[in-house]
């Protein structure tokens, strides 16, 4: 479970992020805002930002913010219901990006697994996102990614978003681990407008 503290230090970090690379965000999206360590307890090195514009029956349309070397852990978005998994285009609006995919592994890889979490990083094939540079990932694809030395934000238009089914290598994982209660007012959402 992420702390008051956390939740309010990343969404301000993460707003400041969006800000930065001139993507403006609501109030009502600010509030909405989810940070997510995925249950490990570790937020600066395996974890998410994230501001979600619409999630409707056919598409989706989501801000991803990543802190310096923050990962997102491999995991993939199985069938649901009779509809294949989520496609997904990442573009990058600022910062550098890896995304990691099946396929040949980089020569000289520019990111690492987290320690400890190794065994759980089977996808090796690095893509590179620098601004405007956009991947899509077919359905059902392994995927991770990490953000290089400077952040990242990256915007995600997708075919549904079903998250809470994703499936993660790790088994450690909590896609959604919840954050400790707290107002908005304790969030610290007067001081992120």
């Amino acid at each position: 479970m992420i702390s008051a503290q956390e939740y309010k230090n990343a969404a301000a970090r993460a707003v400041a992020m969006l800000s930065r690379a001139g993507i403006a965000v609501t109030l009502q999206e600010k509030q909405r805002l989810e940070v997510t360590d995925f249950g490990l307890g570790d937020l600066m090195r395996t974890g998410l930002q994230i501001v979600v514009y619409l999630n409707t029956d056919r598409c989706c349309a989501k801000e991803i913010v990543l802190f310096p070397r923050q990962t997102c852990p491999e995991h993939w978005h199985p069938a649901v219901d009779r509809l294949p998994g989520k496609e997904e285009t990442f573009r990058s609006r600022w910062g550098r990006a890896y995304p990691y995919v099946p396929g040949e592994p980089a020569r000289h890889a520019a990111c690492r697994a987290p320690a400890g979490s190794e065994a759980h990083y089977l996808a090796r094939r690095e893509i590179v996102l620098d601004p405007g540079d956009q991947y899509t990932v077919p359905p059902e694809t392994p995927q991770g990614f990490q953000a290089g030395d400077e952040a990242a934000v990256v915007s995600e238009f997708s075919t549904h978003s079903a998250d809470e089914r994703d499936v993660f290598r790790d088994p450690r994982i909590v896609r959604r681990p919840g954050v400790e209660q707290i107002s908005l007012d304790e969030a610290g959402i007067e001081l992120i407008r």
